[in-house]
């Protein structure tokens, strides 16, 4: 059995079941994977502050990786890295979502998440801000698509999604991959002994860069292709089943 240093896990829809809930067995795994040495992380599309009630009640002290990547925390409240989604793509991304009246949007920035229903003031200006990501929700396919075509055109972003009717848009070159990748670096540890889990087209850069890459029950198909191996869902604690499996087997 491989002696992995670093598990990086997803939260919704892998560590959180879908009452947004961290369960007893998740919580007690995590728990003796730290105290065996390992380090256990956040790896999320969440921004910094939903992330962090999670790692408070889990009393995690370590590293996070948010908004897909786009910031690395050495530990909660220490900021290691952040990498801004320019204020020209915001606008352009929010201008095409206009075009579709059925989609809702969202944008996170390091002042706050805005919406399709509190979008920034009139007479503020994009580059009042420091973007981080952009993200449409529909479940019309069609209209999915062709958001997903246009963004893609452009060449300047990292398109996944965090579930099969969103798309999540970050900058070129910033994933959960690239951020695990300048963690392993941090903490001088090497991808291969690295595990990341996740469930989402947003984990499936990280779950193939990985020593081991464990994609949840529930997880999208080809995430579970991508994956070394397929756990139990998120609502049968499948990241407990995770670490008892393959991190602290004997």
């Amino acid at each position: 059995m491989a002696n992995y240093k670093l598990v990086a896990l997803d939260m919704d829809g892998t560590l959180l079941n879908d009452q947004s809930e961290i369960s007893s067995e998740n919580a007690e795994w995590i728990a003796k994977a730290l105290q065996a040495g390992v380090t256990v992380c956040f790896s999320t599309g969440r921004g910094f502050v939903s992330a962090l009630p999670f790692a408070e009640q889990l009393g995690l002290e370590t590293p996070m990786i948010t908004v897909n990547g786009g910031e690395i925390w050495a530990k909660p409240h220490v900021l290691h890295k952040r990498i801004e989604l320019s204020p020209v793509y915001v606008k352009q991304l929010h201008e095409l979502a206009r075009k579709y009246p059925e989609v809702w949007y969202w944008a996170y920035s390091t002042e706050g998440i805005y919406n399709k229903e509190k979008w920034i003031a009139a007479d503020k200006d994009y580059t009042d801000f420091n973007w981080l990501k952009f993200g449409y929700y529909t479940e019309d396919d069609a209209a999915r698509e062709a958001l997903r075509k246009e963004a893609a055109s452009w060449g300047a972003l990292e398109l996944s999604n965090s579930s099969p009717h969103n798309i999540e848009l970050n900058p070129i070159g910033v994933s959960k991959a690239s951020a695990m990748e300048e963690l392993c670096a941090m903490l001088g540890i090497r991808m291969q002994d690295a595990v990341a889990v996740g469930d989402s087209l947003n984990d499936i850069e990280a779950i193939k860069a990985a020593g081991l890459g464990v994609a949840m029950g529930n997880a999208q198909d080809l995430v579970k292709e991508a994956a070394d191996v397929v756990t139990l869902d998120n609502n049968e604690h499948g990241v407990a089943e995770a670490i008892r499996c393959y991190v602290l087997a004997d």
